[in-house]
């Protein structure tokens, strides 16, 4: 199960994050977000962050050569695009970058654009709708997941918590990579919260342990 930490903004706390075992990092580059990155590392400081963690851009309707610019300043692995961006987008974007889909879940309608971007994305990463573009810190209904074919690898992401990690990683869907954590795992936003990732960690390590 990969862990992707999401939403960080706060120096200290992204470099100490850096030296734990998680695979992805997620800066928004959403300035109507209160996790905002606003250049809390220095483009070198970020390019230090360890090969072993991909470094995720998190973009909502954000121009193609705005966000062509950000991955090139900041070395980033790949980009998650989080609003309603157009499939012309994803192609032109899928020669430079490796790219993350977001498919906002509010039911079981919310999924049928899902086919339209199957060929033009690496992952899909399946969030709460809100009007905030994610951070809301509550669930979709995951049993939504199993109602259709997901032919790319994906996360989930949405109100997960130490609480629920265990019924998430019990869930049998095809191409579930792993997920996605923010808001329940803060301080205040954009601050994360080491003692319950830890945690977390602790829990993704015992459920390996027992499969």
């Amino acid at each position: 199960m990969l862990i992707k930490v999401c939403g960080l903004n706060n120096r200290d706390n992204i470099i100490t994050i850096s030296k734990m075992d998680i695979q992805l990092m997620g800066f928004i580059f959403y300035k109507g977000s209160p996790r905002y990155f606003n250049n809390a590392l220095s483009f070198n400081e970020v390019r230090q962050i360890p090969k072993t963690i991909k470094k995720v851009g998190v973009f909502v309707n954000e121009p193609v050569y705005s966000i062509l610019n950000t991955v090139a300043h900041f070395d980033l692995d790949m980009v998650q695009l989080h609003g309603e961006e157009p499939v012309k987008d994803c192609e032109q974007l899928l020669p430079f970058v490796k790219v993350i889909k977001t498919i906002s879940i509010k039911d079981k309608a919310s999924l049928k654009s899902l086919s339209n971007y199957t060929s033009v994305c690496d992952h899909f990463l399946f969030d709460t709708a809100t009007a905030n573009y994610g951070g809301s810190g509550n669930s979709f209904n995951w049993n939504l997941l199993q109602e259709i074919k997901i032919t790319k690898p994906f996360f989930i992401s949405g109100g997960i918590s130490p609480n629920n990690y265990n019924e998430l990683a019990g869930l049998k869907l095809n191409n579930f990579i792993g997920i996605d954590v923010n808001s329940k795992f803060e301080v205040t936003p954009g601050l994360k919260d080491i003692e319950k990732i830890n945690l977390l960690l602790k829990q993704k390590h015992h459920a390996s342990a027992n499969h």
